[in-house]
């Protein structure tokens, strides 16, 4: 698809239509994308912005349905941005809170930013047809469509988790809370509790989480009390389980690879200051200018390399690790409900491309650990291709790894721990932890 590049002059409606044609026709992330335009807007409207792109990623198939019935024929072209903006329109008037009258009348009004001056009677005529005909009202008997998800995902999840697959999904739609992870090398999470109650910010602990706090609603993470002082971190409950499952003992060699943005480097350091050494390694560059900031702004001082894990000569000064964090290359798919443009971003033949290299980086990392040295295998996916098949493939090829259970129930045969997205309010996450045998 030829880029389209944003709007010279900025207009709510407009920039937010080319956010969703970025992800949808260029495959873009929609944090570079919202980034980009939110540098033009203020705070009220980057966060309407937010809502509604994402909002539409969400309800997607549903979205495109009722296009196709209003339009006589798909726009091609530099005419297609208008596709995404109808799209927007459609979303306002079925899911948001915008009046009627301003979801008709401004979207009409955006499209001369987008080049489609000679549009606007189209635009204007399929959002008045769609109220017309009362479309949000009638059902749409077709459950793929009605889940929001791609048909590779929906089968995917019905493949992997049967008479649960239901509750998988309407997890997956739901909207992620705000977890935080307190800095408890600058503040007790007594202390921290007490500057939220000083606030008046509402709050839930977890008995799982010693580190961990709730948000009882969404808020301004960078106004919250500590936030420039480093008292915290945002971090969902399931990515603080790494740190806490890794085990970090003092004076022990940790490298935390595909460490980018820094989340579990930090809370590894937090939990065990006294490391001899730790590595933070990922091989993406502005991935790791995060990792940077972040450590800076919670006051840790990790060794940070960019290099290829799967390439031991661009990062590894040959010196044996007694822990490592993998946190796999993954489809992500245990965080759609956070970030909801990645289901239109991953295809089903991703899946196994993702699996070989998890692989490789796998094989790789395990050469560099210690005889009697942990490795934790981390995944923000719920496919068991990426988690408990890629365990099972590992422990059946490597006869000096032992699986370390992290629950009761694990074997060989069905290693680690699947977090299911929505499971005491967490993301999806999967965990399996190995040790690597003293004498083979």
């Amino acid at each position: 698809m030829k880029p389209t590049p944003l709007p010279k002059q900025k207009n709510l409606r407009a920039d937010c239509a080319w956010v969703i044609y970025q992800i949808l026709e260029n495959g873009k992330s929609s944090r570079d994308c919202l980034e980009r335009v939110q540098r033009r807007h203020n705070p009220r409207d980057n966060a309407w912005i937010q809502e509604m792109s994402l909002g539409v990623m969400r309800k997607l198939p549903l979205l495109q349905n009722w296009l196709r019935g209003l339009l006589d024929r798909p726009l091609k072209g530099n005419k297609k941005v208008i596709e995404h903006l109808i799209l927007l329109g459609l979303y306002q008037l079925a899911f948001s809170r915008v009046s009627q009258h301003a979801a008709v009348g401004e979207t009409v009004n955006a499209a001369p930013y987008l080049g489609g001056t000679g549009l606007k009677g189209l635009v204007n005529a399929v959002l008045r047809n769609f109220e017309r005909d009362g479309l949000a009202d009638k059902a749409i008997d077709n459950p793929i469509i009605e889940s929001g998800l791609p048909k590779w995902l929906y089968k995917a999840i019905d493949n992997a988790y049967l008479d649960d697959a239901d509750a998988v999904r309407e997890a997956t739609n739901a909207m992620a809370p705000i977890w935080l992870r307190v800095n408890q090398g600058k503040i007790s999470r007594a202390d921290f509790i007490a500057s939220l109650e000083d606030a008046d910010i509402a709050f839930q602990l977890s008995d799982q989480h010693g580190d961990g706090i709730l948000l009882s609603k969404r808020q301004d993470i960078t106004s919250l009390p500590g936030f420039h002082e480093g008292h915290f971190a945002v971090q969902d409950g399931a990515a603080q389980m790494a740190a806490q499952y890794l085990d970090a003992q003092p004076n022990e060699r940790v490298l935390d690879c595909c460490a980018a943005p820094g989340g579990k480097t930090g809370h590894i350091l937090e939990r065990t200051p006294s490391l001899a050494y730790c590595l933070a390694l990922d091989a993406d560059a502005s991935r790791l200018a995060r990792v940077h900031e972040n450590m800076h702004r919670l006051g840790h001082n990790p060794e940070i390399k960019q290099g290829d894990a799967s390439d031991l000569s661009s990062w590894w000064d040959g010196k044996h690790f007694d822990r490592i964090l993998l946190d796999a290359p993954c489809s992500a798919t245990g965080v759609i409900r956070r970030h909801p443009d990645i289901r239109w971003l991953r295809k089903a033949s991703d899946i196994d491309n993702l699996a070989l290299l998890q692989r490789r980086i796998l094989d790789t990392l395990w050469t560099t650990l210690k005889p009697g040295g942990t490795l934790l295998y981390a995944t923000c996916s719920i496919l068991p291709q990426e988690n408990r098949e890629q365990i099972q493939r590992f422990l059946a090829d490597n006869e000096d790894a032992i699986l370390s259970p992290i629950v009761k129930t694990e074997t060989p045969e069905k290693p680690g721990r699947q977090i299911l997205p929505g499971e005491q309010q967490m993301d999806g996450f999967y965990y399996a932890r190995l040790v690597k045998s003293i004498s083979k």
